[in-house]
This record gives C-alpha cells, sequence and structure tokens, in this order.
C-alpha cells in the first residue's frame, strides 16, 4: 500500500495499531501541536535539541495540512492515535482530533527512527519488534535536553536488541539518516542513562531479546511528551507513542 492509501485506511478507522513496518520505503513522524503563542519556543527547543526532535516541517497556524511532508493528507485524521495533554496531565487518546482543533495550533512534524528500521532489515540488522509485531520499547532518560524558552526536561530514547557482532553496523547505518534521529545515542549498559528495568518501558511494549543481543538506545520523538509532563503547557496534541504520521517522502531521500 502507498501512504496515501494507509492514511485513507486509517482516517476511515480502519487501522488503529502502531505503524512500525508499514510503507516500509516511506519516512514516518512524530506529531507535536501547540497553541501559537508556545510555538516559538518549542521550534527553538528543536533546534536546540535536533536528535530528539529533527524537525520535518513546521505547519502554517490553524492550518492541519502539510505542504511538504504528505500529500492530501490532514493531521487531525490521519494517526491511529493521539494523545492530549492538558497542563501536563493525559486526559484524552483519541483516534482523531477535529473537537481540539483551534485556529491557533501550530502542528510540528518531527523524524521518527521507524524511518531507518528498512534501512536495518535490508543490510541484515534485525528489528525485533517489527519481527514480532510489536511497538517500539521507549524510556525516559536521566539525559537532559537543552532549555528554550519554556521548554526543557528529559530525553526520551527507543531501545532495539541488536546482536553484538552487528552493533557496528547498526550505528554506521542509522548514522546516514540524522532527519529521523541518526546515530545512538548510548549502548548498553540501561542504567547508566537512567533505565532501571529495561522489560519495564515507559512507553510501548517490552523488548524481545535474545541470546547475544545488546541494548542499543537511539534518540526519540517521543521525548516532547515527556517534556510536556515536565513544564505542564497549557495544551499539547502528539501521536500516541509508536501510531506514527506516514509520508510521501522516501527514506532514501532521507539519507546522508
Amino acid at each position: 500500500m502507498t501512504p496515501k492509501e494507509i492514511r485513507k485506511m486509517i482516517r476511515e478507522k480502519k487501522w488503529d495499531k502502531p505503524t512500525a513496518g508499514l510503507a516500509p520505503s516511506y519516512a514516518q513522524a512524530n506529531l507535536v501541536i501547540l497553541p501559537k503563542d508556545h510555538a516559538y519556543d518549542f521550534l527553538l527547543f528543536a533546534q536546540r535539541n535536533p536528535k530528539p526532535c529533527p524537525i520535518l516541517e513546521v505547519l502554517d497556524v490553524g492550518d492541519p495540512k502539510p505542504k511538504i511532508t504528505a500529500s492530501d493528507a490532514d493531521i487531525r485524521y490521519d494517526l491511529p492515535k493521539y494523545r492530549v495533554y492538558v497542563r501536563g496531565e493525559l486526559v484524552d487518546e483519541p483516534t482523531d482530533i477535529e473537537r481540539y482543533w483551534r485556529e491557533d495550533l501550530v502542528g510540528f512534524l518531527i523524524g521518527c527512527s521507524f524511518s531507518f528500521e528498512w534501512a536495518l532489515m535490508e543490510e541484515g540488522v534485525p528489528v525485533r519488534h517489527v519481527e514480532n509485531g510489536r511497538n517500539v520499547p521507549m524510556y525516559i532518560t536521566n539525559i537532559q535536553c537543552i532549555p528554550a524558552g519554556r521548554f526543557h526536561g528529559p530525553m526520551v530514547v527507543s531501545a532495539r536488541p541488536i546482536p553484538y557482532n552487528l552493533v557496528v553496523k547498526a550505528v554506521l547505518i542509522t548514522s546516514r539518516f540524522p532527519k529521523v534521529h541518526g546515530a545512538p545515542v548510548h549502548i548498553g549498559y540501561p542504567e547508566l542513562i537512567g533505565i532501571r528495568d529495561i522489560m519495564e518501558p515507559d512507553f510501548g511494549d517490552p523488548p524481545v531479546v535474545e541470546d547475544g543481543d545488546v541494548m542499543v538506545f537511539w534518540a526519540c520523538g517521543v521525548t516532547p511528551q515527556a517534556v510536556a509532563m515536565h513544564v505542564r503547557p497549557e495544551l499539547m496534541i502528539t501521536h500516541s507513542p509508536g501510531h506514527m504520521f506516514i509520508t510521501d517522502i522516501k527514506n532514501a531521500d532521507l539519507a546522508l
């Protein structure tokens, strides 16, 4: 299926599961929506923290339709599941956000690590959550982002168990994709970045770990949700972790 066909299926409520593995040749994106009064600070936050928040597109104020990343798309309907935070509290997880949309809202589409998974698999690096039909595990860390305006807080990472003899290959492959988080931020020793139990992620499903695997951690676009819970803006709407926006951009076009 093409990205447009998948977005249509999502809009028609025929898909409400995580999007890992869908449209494997095309980039997926995290979503952040904020009132205009907070948009500049968040744009500055993303510019200062490009590992967790690599911007693919900023939408016009009050306009839910992307101009660059997708044709005929509408961010109010084209993600399988959303999260709505009010003053840092998760109040809803709807399948569309029509009733929450306002004319002062600004949408940000942020690169997603699902986009480099096709390159890993093509080169023989297993992606175990895709192989097992699960969501990627994600963890809030003790790594602090660089503050900008009102926005500050911890980085979230996604984790993939990689066979020890393929870790270097995984690093080299993902380094070619800085617009979708790029190279890992940490390898092994999860306790050093504040992860107490690798089998209890803060978001997503527990990892599928096999003998000889090393846990490898990439910066994650769920970081703004951890920041929202930390700084408690009036309103922030995001994707539900793992339920991404599928763009019309080829992954290969994002590679260095």
